[in-house]
């Protein structure tokens, strides 16, 4: 799978967003979860206590938050593969878990929430 073991966890960041396949949604939008585990090797950060040899929480958060807003998506699937994608290649991870959790999807009936999860290599994205 990933090649680290270790790993940064940011989890329950939430966002408002127009990501939907019901017009409704796309229009009046709805408050989304996003929990991430971002894999790379942090024994240099570790024995160093230096931010360059790790990631900064608050760099990714900002980049989730451009990625999560710029875009309208019908799937949680698209979106969450977006995230992916672009925060390996911008952080030079060597992998990522994202989760997007949807509390109000459309959906009659009683849940806590529907979501995606979807785990990325950078290995896996050579050549997309």
């Amino acid at each position: 799978m990933v090649k680290a073991a270790d790993k940064i966890i940011m989890k329950g960041m939430q966002f408002y967003g127009y990501h939907g396949a019901l017009e409704e949604e796309g229009r009046l939008g709805q408050r989304f979860e996003l929990d991430l585990e971002l894999y790379l090797d942090l024994q240099p950060a570790g024995s160093t206590d230096d931010l360059k040899k790790t990631v900064s929480y608050a760099d990714v958060y900002k980049t989730v938050s451009r990625l999560f807003t710029e875009k309208k998506y019908q799937l949680l699937e698209a979106l969450a593969e977006n995230i992916a994608v672009q925060i390996i290649r911008h952080f030079n991870l060597d992998g990522v878990k994202v989760r997007i959790k949807k509390p109000q999807a459309p959906i009659d009936g009683v849940f806590e929430y529907m979501g995606v999860e979807i785990v990325r290599t950078s290995k896996g994205l050579r050549g997309k």
